[in-house]
């Protein structure tokens, strides 16, 4: 008669909002394990969103890879970001039909609802629209980056970080972000006052540097003992799990230890000498700034949730470093024949590309674990419309970097068939890890996008 097998003493179960508890009142969120029910991958990295927006649409012809899947080359356009081609996914053939309807011209509802996926609210008069009559509120709802900081922003320092490049106006035609109905979210267009935001809290004096390091460290090694405890109640995999995590706190910690004030990946950015913010030709070294801060801010985990804009859609922005002399918004109306003005277009859209590509550069050079900080980041490069000369909002020109930690299944050129932009905003929660089915208005929502998720 054989003997029964001893009874395991059951695992402990955990809330998925379980976390480490340390010194100091420090409270380090847990990955999601086993024991919180259900199973999932390891979580080694957090995943961080950025959005970079640019206004005016693109010259498709000029922008469209060729070839498709796995096989396609980038077109004059996205060349530059040709370095990062394994981690891109380009997509094409995705209608903003939600920006259709409601009031506002074409610039004011692509940019209000490239994020939103919400039509705008009636509202008063605003100025630069292709439209006199057009009389238009803000936005109707919240933004993508937005939904996504509420759920993810809680453990850093600032929940979200919105940065401009000479936006300037405050209209609709200037806002690409919303906490919700009506409440647009400004950029900061001045680097030193994001710098501020960012950093001020910091002291240069290495005596009060050194005591913060000491308290960090106090504080981890509490945490460690909190560990401890919790380990020997978890089953091997999800030992493993919480070992991973951990290990990816400390290289993050770490960086904040390295020589200089914050040192390494997280070394505090030269401004430089003051620069007019708003003057035409700054425009290129203000954005250059803008996207030295934000990726500082996600290498020292300041914040997990970012955004760019490069201007408003209907500013009268003279890319002069080019050579230009007409604004961006008048050349987009230029007639398709010209090609001389066809090609200014097509610079502007390749220089746009090479800051995205001088971004990712950034990030990339962040190393975490086996990756890199652009591995566990998911970059959406979005605009307001199609082409200027139509102002469409049919196959709309979407390029996404980084994957979130290999959510997404990059190093592709996928073309839809008129898709509606709120599964894309559904697609990107859920490489977020926020599963949600519907963005935005549920009329224009089936679900995530096919083929993009891992």
């Amino acid at each position: 008669m054989s003997r029964a097998a001893p009874r395991r003493a059951p695992r402990r179960r955990l809330d998925r909002r379980a976390f480490l508890r340390g010194a100091g009142g420090l409270a380090l969120a847990l990955p999601f394990l086993d024991a919180m029910g259900g199973s999932a991958s390891a979580v080694d990295f957090p995943k961080r969103f950025v959005v970079f927006f640019t206004g005016l649409g693109t010259v498709k012809s000029a922008w469209e890879p060729t070839g498709t899947g796995e096989s396609f080359e980038l077109g004059e356009i996205l060349a530059p970001l040709s370095p990062y081609r394994e981690k891109l996914l380009v997509i094409d053939g995705i209608n903003m039909d939600s920006a259709y309807h409601g009031p506002g011209d074409p610039h004011q509802q692509g940019i209000a609802q490239a994020l939103t996926g919400t039509e705008l609210q009636e509202g008063t008069l605003f100025p630069y629209a292709c439209n006199p009559a057009a009389r238009v509120g803000w936005g109707g709802g919240i933004s993508v980056d937005q939904f996504l900081a509420a759920k993810l922003g809680e453990r850093t320092k600032l929940s979200s970080l919105e940065l401009g490049v000479q936006v300037q106006y405050a209209n609709v035609s200037s806002r690409v972000s919303y906490l919700g109905p009506g409440q647009p979210v400004p950029p900061e267009d001045d680097p030193r006052a994001a710098f501020d935001r960012l950093f001020l809290d910091l002291s240069a004096d290495p005596a009060d540097l050194e005591r913060r390091r000491a308290l960090r460290r106090r504080v981890l090694g509490s945490v460690m003992e909190d560990y401890g405890s919790l380990a020997r109640t978890l089953g091997g995999e999800d030992r493993q799990k919480l070992e991973q995590h951990l290990d990816a706190v400390g290289e993050i910690e770490k960086r904040l230890d390295a020589p200089g004030l914050l040192g390494g990946a997280c070394a505090l950015p030269e401004l430089g000498d003051p620069l007019d913010v708003y003057a035409n030709d700054s425009y290129p070294a203000i954005g250059k700034l803008q996207m030295d801060l934000l990726a500082m801010a996600l290498a020292c985990d300041l914040t997990r949730v970012a955004s760019i804009q490069w201007s408003s859609t209907q500013a009268g922005k003279v890319f002069t470093w080019l050579g230009q002399s007409d604004t961006h918004h008048s050349l987009s109306h230029s007639n398709v024949t010209d090609e001389g003005k066809q090609q200014q277009l097509i610079d502007i859209g390749r220089w746009h590309a090479e800051q995205l590509a001088y971004l990712l550069g950034k990030l990339d050079a962040v190393k975490e674990g086996a990756g890199t900080l652009l591995d566990n980041t998911l970059i959406l490069w979005c605009t307001d419309i199609s082409e200027g000369q139509t102002h469409s909002r049919h196959n709309m020109p979407y390029v996404i970097a980084g994957g979130a930690g290999g959510a997404l299944r990059t190093g592709r050129y996928v073309r839809y068939g008129g898709d509606a932009h709120n599964d894309l905003l559904v697609t990107l929660c859920n490489a977020m890890g926020v599963d949600v089915s519907t963005f935005g208005n549920p009329a224009y929502c089936t679900g995530p996008l096919s083929g993009l998720l891992a």
